[in-house]
């Protein structure tokens, strides 16, 4: 078996995967879970067509920040910071930083949570031990091992498919509802819809994907970052965008195939039971011991606690890079820490921001709901201002995004505008 996850993690294609398969993976994060068990838990087989449809929107959005980040040599704050008014990039940033400070804090609790349901013991403490040990590896590890180490840890949500094959599903029924959901068209309904739209969405994604494109190209041998323009020949950043769009398509299948296996897993078995409220992802887990049976209940908490590990980290990430880049300071996770030292402070402070609100009188599904509608306010303007900079010949050079792209990402962009209109609309 190790053998042959050597021999595929050295196949071309699999080393081409990185922060597109980062990405997407992350996007499945505890406070996602928690809301594909509620789907899935509430409206059965019938929610399953969401993540068919976010599918080509999370690709069409990331593949933009992904080029956006790889062609300018810089993250999207950066970009932002060069052609819009400095009012409009703080704003963004400073949602962005909230947001994220507010989402680590539920996952970590999730992840806390999880382990106690495992093993016993004391959530709030192992709540601060995974908030040390993801800023530890963040600090201490350099960039290649860091991403090595993310890459690997995307198979723990592999566990999502194994717990399918753990339940009955009917599938002829699934097929049915995909093609024709069963869903009444009321206040409950659309507060879901909304939920998974923008829990698929989020902006920390973009900022995190254009970062690490970024990052990476940074890295190559004899790379510059002198301008707008890119370091490179033509030749070179064509090879670029084809790895960009090998990566972004997997990273993003990979994410909305997992949801949608949780949707699946949680329909067959908590709706079916009766159980259609599910308030976080660890009641999804411990509601699922009884009916799914202990392999059933471990493979859900082990993947609560892997996709946390991987999500912590690029929650924090994504507010440093935007951070950093907004005032200038020296950032990389290639860099040391007495290198770029505000650049891990941010990391620090969202962390640790993250652990010391499980502490407080927050309440978990309110501090989601917070991180949610945060997420969905600031998407479309970022989403928006992310298509704008990419038709900018000062910003791409002779790479703007083509006509099929464009027209993709201001669907996306569209379809969260009415996401957000909804979401206000039925509060």
């Amino acid at each position: 078996m190790v053998n042959l996850l050597k021999r595929l993690a050295a196949h071309p294609r699999v080393r081409q995967l990185g922060p597109g398969l980062i990405t997407g993976a992350a996007d499945d994060d505890p406070s996602g879970i928690a809301t594909y068990s509620q789907a899935g838990a509430q409206f059965g087989y019938s929610m399953l067509w969401t993540v068919l449809v976010t599918y080509p929107l999370m690709v069409g959005i990331q593949m933009v920040s992904a080029r956006l980040g790889c062609i300018s040599g810089r993250g999207l704050a950066a970009n932002v910071k060069a052609v819009f008014p400095r009012p409009v990039l703080y704003c963004i940033v400073g949602l962005l930083l909230i947001a994220n400070t507010i989402n680590i804090a539920a996952d970590i609790a999730a992840m806390g949570e999880a382990l106690r349901l495992l093993a016993g013991g004391s959530s709030h403490l192992y709540s601060v031990g995974f908030g040390v040990l993801c800023l530890a590896l963040q600090v201490l590890l350099r960039y290649q091992s860091y991403v090595r180490y993310l890459k690997w840890l995307t198979l723990a949500l592999l566990s999502y498919v194994a717990l399918v094959f753990t339940v009955h599903v009917p599938w002829l029924v699934v097929l049915h509802d995909i093609a024709l959901p069963r869903l009444p068209f009321d206040h409950d309904t659309i507060t879901v819809i909304v939920a998974v739209f923008g829990t698929t969405i989020s902006p920390y994604l973009f900022f995190w994907q254009a970062a690490q494109e970024a990052e990476d190209l940074r890295l190559l041998p004899g790379a510059t970052i002198p301008d707008a323009t890119g370091p490179h020949r033509d030749d070179v950043v064509r090879q670029h965008l084809r790895r960009i769009r090998w990566d972004t398509y997997v990273g993003m299948g990979f994410s909305n195939l997992i949801a949608f296996f949780i949707i699946l897993s949680t329909a067959a078995t908590l709706h079916v039971a009766g159980i259609e409220n599910i308030q976080t992802s660890a009641q999804a887990a411990e509601a699922l011991r009884p009916l799914g049976g202990p392999v059933t209940f471990t493979l859900f908490s082990f993947g609560i606690i892997g996709t946390g590990m991987l999500a912590v980290p690029v929650l924090a990430g994504s507010a440093a890079y935007a951070v950093s880049e907004s005032f200038d300071w020296r950032l990389g996770l290639d860099m040391k820490m007495r290198e770029a030292l505000e650049f891990y402070a941010i990391i620090a402070v969202a962390t640790a921001g993250g652990v010391i609100l499980n502490f407080t009188h927050l309440d978990p599904m309110r501090a989601l709901l917070w991180s949610a509608e945060i997420n969905g306010v600031i998407a479309v303007p970022i989403m928006a201002i992310m298509m704008l900079l990419a038709r900018r010949e000062d910003v791409m050079d002779r790479f703007i995004i083509s006509v099929r792209l464009r027209g993709l990402g201001w669907f996306a962009t569209a379809v969260m505008a009415v996401t957000v209109v909804a979401m206000v609309a039925t509060m």
